[in-house]
C-alpha cells in the first residue's frame, strides 16, 4: 500500500487520540487470530489482523440546509445518517492480502415532501493506520431517490480495504514479549507488557482501521459539532 495525505478537516481531528489497546484487540472475526496475552492465570487474548471497521466521531450524519448562513430548525431540508455498518474480512493465515468488505445503510428525511426529488450525498472511505496515518482514501455517492409526497428514503453503500498481512501482524519479538509466562515473585510479574513503549508503537503500527463516512463541508461539520 502506498502513503496518502491525511484527510481534510472534515476527518483528521477524528482519528486523533484512538485509542490504539482497543485498537488492537478488537477486529472482525476470522480463521486466523493472532495470540496476544496469555498469563499465568489463563487471560487469553485474540487478535485479528483485520482492520476495524468504524464511522470517524462527527461524521456519521448530515444535514444540508435551505439557506447559505441558516441554522435553525425551519432552514433543514434534508438529514441523513449512516448506520448498519457491517464487514467481512478472511483472516485465514493462508492469505497475504486481507481484504474487507463492508456496507452500511443511509436513512435519509427531507423536510419538503412536495414533489419526486433526488438527493447525491458524497461520503468518504479510508484506510488507516495506528489511529491517526491515512493511507489511501476514496471518494463515493449514495443517491436517494424521494417519491412525491414521500418524507423518507432508504440506500445502500459499500466500501472496502487490501492490507498486506505482514504489516498488520505483530513481529515475532512482540509477540514472544507479550505471551511470555510471567510468575508471582518475578521482576517482571507486575509489568504490563502492553503498557511499554516498545510494545505500544508495534500494536499501533500493526493496527489498521477502514472507516466510512460522510464527506463533510465545513459548515456541515461544524454544524454537527455544535448541535
Amino acid at each position: 500500500m502506498t502513503a496518502a495525505p491525511s484527510l481534510p478537516a472534515v476527518g483528521r481531528t477524528t482519528f486523533v487520540g484512538a485509542l490504539l489497546l482497543l485498537a488492537a484487540l478488537a477486529g472482525c472475526k476470522g480463521r486466523g487470530g493472532e495470540l496476544v496475552v496469555d498469563d499465568s492465570v489463563g487471560v487469553t487474548a485474540l487478535r485479528s489482523p483485520c482492520p476495524i471497521v468504524a464511522i470517524p466521531e462527527m461524521t456519521g450524519d448530515v444535514t444540508t440546509l435551505s439557506a447559505p448562513g441558516r441554522r435553525d430548525a425551519d432552514a433543514i431540508d434534508v438529514t441523513a445518517a449512516i448506520t448498519n455498518l457491517r464487514s467481512t474480512c478472511d483472516d485465514d493465515k493462508g492469505q497475504t492480502v486481507l481484504r474487507t468488505e463492508a456496507t452500511f445503510d443511509v436513512l435519509a428525511r427531507r423536510s419538503d415532501t412536495r414533489g419526486a426529488r433526488r438527493v447525491v450525498l458524497p461520503y468518504f472511505s479510508a484506510v488507516v493506520r495506528g489511529g491517526n496515518v491515512v493511507i489511501s482514501k476514496r471518494l463515493g455517492s449514495i443517491v436517494l431517490d424521494f417519491a412525491d409526497g414521500q418524507e423518507r428514503a432508504q440506500a445502500q453503500g459499500g466500501a472496502g480495504s487490501a492490507v498486506d498481512r505482514a504489516e498488520a501482524t505483530l513481529p515475532a519479538n512482540v509477540r514472544k514479549l507479550l505471551t511470555k509466562k510471567r510468575k508471582a515473585g518475578d521482576t517482571d510479574a507486575a509489568t504490563d507488557p502492553l503498557a511499554t513503549p516498545e510494545v505500544r508503537a508495534a500494536l499501533a503500527k500493526a493496527s489498521f482501521e477502514l472507516v466510512v463516512g460522510f464527506q463533510l463541508t465545513d459548515a456541515q461539520l461544524a454544524y454537527n459539532a455544535t448541535r
